[in-house]
């Protein structure tokens, strides 16, 4: 599993153009199942995805977010194996 940690490099106002595209992107994700949580840091100053794949499909997931493609954002990708999780959540656990 994965914690995808995105942080904006330009003003909010050149994130904004480029959102619709980016949540295409988070959208195409979920519906492959390999996203599983995600949302805006608190200040916005970009955003957390919590992800699960391999190393290596991660990072090509990555290099796919036009956010990658156009220097919007910075990525810090951490690697982790869930060994418990709250009630509810327990298919995080691998």
């Amino acid at each position: 599993m994965f914690i995808i940690s995105l942080t904006y490099e330009v003003p909010l106002e050149e994130v904004e153009p480029h959102m619709q595209a980016h949540m295409e992107w988070v959208n195409r994700y979920y519906d492959q199942r390999v996203f599983l949580a995600s949302g805006r840091k608190v200040p916005r100053t970009g955003g957390v995805i919590l992800a699960r794949g391999d190393r290596a499909s991660i990072e090509a997931c990555i290099a796919e977010d036009p956010f990658s493609a156009y220097g919007v954002a910075k990525y810090e990708v951490t690697e982790f194996q869930p060994t418990r999780a709250a009630e509810g959540l327990e298919a995080l656990v691998e």
